[in-house]
């Protein structure tokens, strides 16, 4: 199979008909073999019916239902375990990606090599609540990660089947999914700029709180990235030399007090000083932090699967 078109979803029971027509359309035109996979995101509108009716009229849909609404995360890392094309195009249901830029990725990313191409919607039609904070996050995301791309949140990428079926998605997430890319191992990462289309129906499912996750997630993918595998690196280092300073401090006073005792000078008890107490903090910390890193260690040995969701519905 050429190419597996990704959809998450919620509550898009007005846009999915045009949209499967129109992705069909590109699919026959461009004669390839394609699957259509929709993720319900738990919608409480109709959207699961009208994707039973399309299933009727076009073959090629496949769809997962939630039981409940879990996060775009989720929705993503579902659809790459079951995707079964050699090219992964994800995209958002509300028509504001255009499916006509999904022959030319295709395209780039067979002939150029690359392991993934992220759109930009260089022209948007956001509010400026929503495009200011996004191009913040994207300033700070590229100065992170050296990933040189001027939209990493665009819903509209392509994908090599190696990477989709290597990393993890989950949390808010989606939005780094270059850099979780590139921490796998796939460093081939394209741009490519794409429509961006008004919203025809419905209204937008993000607030304001998916900043500050956004953020949050960034800090985690970074950590998890460079010390995931390894976490008695961070902890236990940033420990032993909290145990070190401490001990440091300890003897330097006890040293003091031995001198002052031999030249006869009156001396304070180390006890008295504040800079005992500094050290005896420093001492206790450090140990925390290597027993922390130890323990860390030990978890990552032997972390259960993280993404398990409750499907309730599926059409394979």
């Amino acid at each position: 199979m050429d190419i597996s078109v990704v959809i998450p979803l919620y509550n898009e029971d007005e846009s999915l008909p045009e949209l499967t027509a129109w992705i069909a359309k590109v699919m026959r035109e461009h004669n390839f073999s394609y699957e259509v996979l929709f993720i319900d995101d738990g919608s409480t509108d109709n959207s699961w019916a009208v994707i039973e009716a399309l299933k009727i009229e076009f073959p090629a849909v496949k769809a997962i239902k939630f039981r409940r609404n879990y996060g775009k995360s989720a929705a993503l890392n579902v659809a790459f375990e079951a995707a079964e094309g050699e090219v992964i195009i994800t995209m958002d249901a509300d028509l504001q990606d255009s499916p006509d830029e999904i022959p030319e990725l295709y395209r780039r990313l067979k002939e150029e090599q690359l392991d993934l191409i992220s759109g930009w919607k260089k022209k948007r039609y956001d509010p400026i609540s929503k495009t200011i904070p996004t191009k913040l996050f994207n300033a700070a995301t590229r100065k992170m990660s050296g990933i040189q791309l001027n939209d990493f949140n665009c819903g509209l990428k392509a994908y090599r089947k190696d990477v989709i079926k290597t990393i993890e998605v989950y949390g808010e997430m989606h939005r780094y999914i270059p850099v979780i890319a590139k921490w796998a191992g796939f460093k081939k990462i394209g741009e490519q700029v794409v429509e961006h289309r008004a919203r025809k129906y419905g209204v937008t499912k993000f607030g304001l709180s998916r900043f500050i996750n956004g953020f949050l997630d960034l800090l985690s993918i970074f950590f998890v990235g460079k010390f995931g595998k390894r976490p008695m690196h961070f902890f236990g280092s940033m420990g032993v030399l909290s145990f070190l300073i401490g001990t440091f401090i300890t003897i330097w006073l006890i040293a003091v007090k031995l001198y002052e005792i031999s030249m006869n000078v009156k001396y304070r008890d180390i006890t008295d000083q504040p800079l005992f107490y500094i050290a005896l903090v420093a001492i206790v910390v450090g140990s925390q932090l290597f027993l922390t890193g130890f323990v860390a260690e030990l978890v990552t040995r032997n972390a259960p699967e993280r993404n398990q969701y409750l499907i309730e519905k599926e059409i394979l």
